[in-house]
């Protein structure tokens, strides 16, 4: 690993954390919050009634953010190494890539969920995704290849 901050990793961690953070206040802020960002009238509802399922449903979320976060940091060593940082962070930018264009497969499934909701987020994915993938192939160049 290069001993340089990458910016791109940094940025990831960080758009990842504020995601977190925004999914943190739909628990705390309930109904209105889960309208704000398009979760669907169902979810808002449920939340309004103190029913466990969106609490339960954001905290995975919340939790997989927090650890997308801590290995964006750790990939770019503004943290101690984390295990498996290489292959979790080609997961990690597969996941917000494949999450980015698949929305028109998933729309189907959650149909609650404003279109707005799917285009926003879908961007939002495919943007962190990019840097997750940008940072790590600086941060780690693809075999055989001139690295001066």
């Amino acid at each position: 690993m290069q001993s340089t901050s990458n910016k791109y990793l940094l940025a990831a961690a960080i758009c990842c954390f504020a995601a977190a953070i925004a999914h943190l206040g739909c628990i705390v802020f309930g109904g209105d919050w889960y309208r704000f960002f398009g979760a669907g009238e169902q979810m808002a509802r449920m939340a309004e009634q103190s029913l466990w399922y969106p609490t339960i449903v954001t905290s995975f979320i919340v939790l997989v953010l927090l650890v997308c976060t801590l290995y964006g940091l750790s990939g770019a060593g503004a943290i101690k190494p984390l295990p498996l940082t290489k292959l979790a962070l080609i997961l990690i930018a597969s996941i917000f890539l494949i999450r980015g264009v698949s929305f028109v497969g998933l729309m189907p499934m959650f149909p609650e969920n404003s279109l707005t909701f799917w285009v926003i987020s879908s961007g939002i994915c495919l943007c962190i995704g990019g840097l997750f993938a940008v940072g790590s192939w600086q941060q780690w160049p693809v075999l055989g290849a001139n690295n001066a």
